[in-house]
């Protein structure tokens, strides 16, 4: 059985981050990712065909890098392979504002969590190459006149990004990690960061954080998913499989193991191993499940419009109010699936009141209502903007067996008391048929939310609990499960309420945090 000190399940903004920080401190370290590594041929390949860009191994689709998983209240979206997430996510690094540092869920814990995270935002930041959004488009120009519109004006500004940018989009060496990173190639607005850019222009981890772990020594298992934890005196045993085959490897034992597989990856393990009864985990795994309070909309352009999708995916942003934040997104080629989740735009609150409002507006017109499913050039002409807010609201995953799982044990979700995960947001509605006027389009909704009350999100958090005893939370304050010695959480799991913004610099952050406090090796 071969050792590691440090085994990581995972290779998104926490496993990467795990993966470089412990092997810098002379631990010998493997990363567990199920996915494969994605080259720029295959980032190429998802624009063109689906069948490229899916992650769906129970259809199938084994080959690509883009997930859908769903679930009874939620469909979530995200990145598999090495790099997790950030193969996928639009490189928007934001940092959320101080009430989200001063939640209920975690302000009782004894830590100043503004002052303790500052630090480690400025780390992250530099790791990952925030810089502002060099150049806007017509669809920036648009939502900049939607914040004008709302009187918002002064809130509105280039998006932070881990984007790489030079003058002419030339490869040049590695601009960040002083010649110990990869080369690179600047940013030729091309659309394609959703698909993976293929130019190497985005900051995703496998150009940093996992590179330089590789170089520290770091070893990446592609192809592997933990689907066991067993604990034993020293340390832990972990058993895996070929996600593609069924095939079991040779399990692996690790002194510590660091869980960073993102919320479902996390939560799917733990509840198996409480299941089977390797490890006796806190009545609260599950629990505080949320989805940053996101909806999705659009707007369709006329024919006859400028290409849209030229440019990275999100460049500008704005605050309509003091918890809601707006940006816009492009599609690239490869996301014309999209089209068909697409449909009227409809207010309301109660969910079935808005599902019959939905199939009225189809009914009584029936060609605006299904324009975007029969547009010519779609991604070229929408406009996608996302909506997050800081509003508190959530749901459970549990363990067991329904539709949704295809009638075994799986991950499920199941409402709470209390506000749950939002399908309508008003100021969404409101942002979007602004900026529809604006642009003379046609606004929509998420055909999911407005017929199936079904949120979609690609930030989902939560689910790993930060608690003072295993009573109160799966985990403490510096990650570690407790009850388990070496045992720890640094995704979006351990994220304890709404960021309101995108996640990514804050998990990166929190990550840097936990393994900070880990010792070196002696």
């Amino acid at each position: 059985m071969e050792y590691f000190d440090a085994v990581v399940v995972g290779s998104g903004f926490g496993g990467s981050v795990a993966a470089l920080r412990l092997s810098e401190k002379g631990y010998k370290v493997a990363v567990l990712e199920q996915g494969r590594r994605v080259s720029n041929q295959d980032k190429k390949k998802a624009d063109d065909a689906i069948t490229s860009l899916f992650w769906m191994p129970e259809f199938g689709l084994k080959n690509g890098f883009f997930y859908q998983r769903f679930f009874r209240h939620v469909n979530v979206v995200g990145g598999v392979g090495v790099g997790g997430g950030s193969l996928v996510y639009a490189a928007v690094l934001l940092e959320p504002k101080m009430d989200f540092f001063t939640d209920p869920a975690w302000n009782n814990l004894g830590v100043d969590w503004s002052a303790e995270l500052t630090p480690f935002y400025e780390t992250a930041a530099r790791m990952l190459g925030r810089t502002p959004a060099p150049r806007f488009g017509q669809m920036d120009s648009w939502l900049q006149q939607t914040a004008d519109v709302l009187n918002v004006s002064d809130t509105f500004g280039p998006a932070p990004l881990g984007i790489y940018f030079n003058d002419n989009g030339t490869c040049e060496p590695d601009p960040f990690f002083a010649g110990e990173g990869p080369d690179r190639q600047g940013c030729i607005h091309c659309g394609g960061c959703l698909t993976g850019c293929p130019n190497i222009a985005k900051n995703s981890l496998d150009l940093n954080y996992l590179y330089l772990a590789e170089k520290k020594g770091a070893v990446i298992f592609s192809d592997r998913k933990a689907v066991l934890l067993r604990h034993q005196a020293n340390g832990y045993i972990i058993e895996t499989v070929d996600p593609r085959t069924g095939k079991y490897y040779p399990a692996i034992e690790a002194g510590k193991v660091i869980l960073a597989a993102g919320v479902l990856g996390t939560l799917e393990l733990l509840f198996r191993c409480r299941q089977a009864g390797t490890l006796l985990l806190s009545t609260t795994l599950g629990m505080h499940v949320r989805t940053n309070s996101e909806v999705i909309a659009s707007i369709l352009a006329p024919e006859g419009t400028d290409d849209l999708s030229q440019g990275v995916a999100i460049s500008s942003h704005f605050y309509p109010d003091s918890h809601t934040h707006i940006t816009q997104n492009r599609f690239p080629p490869g996301y014309w699936f999209m089209k068909f989740y697409s449909g009227p735009l409809v207010d309301g609150s109660k969910p079935l009141t808005r599902a019959l409002r939905t199939v009225w507006e189809y009914i009584s017109h029936p060609r605006r209502s299904a324009r975007s499913i029969w547009a010519r050039g779609w991604t070229k002409r929408v406009s996608v903007i996302s909506v997050m807010q800081r509003c508190d609201n959530e749901l459970v995953l549990t363990w067991g067996r329904s539709l949704f799982t295809g009638f075994t044990n799986g991950l499920q979700s199941k409402l709470v008391s209390g506000d749950p995960v939002p399908t309508y947001i008003p100021i969404a509605n409101r942002v979007v048929r602004a900026f529809a006027k604006i642009a003379g389009g046609t606004p929509g909704n998420t055909l999911l939310d407005s017929l199936l009350n079904m949120s979609v999100t690609a930030h989902i958090l939560g689910g790993c609990p930060m608690g003072v005893d295993a009573g109160t939370g799966v985990i403490g304050t510096d990650h570690q499960v407790h009850g388990f010695a070496g045992l720890y959480v640094v995704d979006g799991s351990a994220i304890p309420a709404n960021i309101g913004v995108n996640p990514s610099l804050t998990i990166t952050a929190m990550a840097e945090r936990s393994m900070e406090l880990i010792p070196r090796k002696l």
